[in-house]
């Protein structure tokens, strides 16, 4: 499937919520879900390659942690879990050792 039909159906999926204002909230909200998403996967690249790496994302907050899995949260459990918890969170993390300016960049984004 091309990445067109893929941020299309996501789209698609996200116009039936009620919570979310406009394709200009629905696209910021994709590109953090897609933030996430490549941090998850170059965390485990980087941890198989080095045997020190440490995401900067603690692991109750990691994307395979609560967006992975198909029964994972959603509705209004999602939503507190994001705005009181994933991004308050994020936005705290302290750069620091060997990769603190990955934490940089995750702090920046979120």
């Amino acid at each position: 499937m091309s990445a067109r039909k893929i941020v299309k159906s996501i789209q698609d999926i996200m116009r039936k919520d009620a919570g979310v204002d406009g394709d200009a909230q629905r696209l910021s909200q994709l590109c953090w879900m897609f933030f996430l998403k490549i941090i998850d996967d170059q965390d485990q690249q980087l941890s198989a390659a080095h045997a020190d790496y440490r995401s900067p994302i603690p692991k109750r907050l990691q994307w395979t942690a609560w967006a992975k899995s198909s029964d994972g949260i959603s509705g209004t459990e999602l939503l507190e879990f994001i705005n009181n918890d994933l991004f308050p969170t994020l936005k705290e993390i302290r750069p620091s050792g060997k990769w603190a300016n990955r934490k940089r960049v995750v702090r920046a984004v979120c």
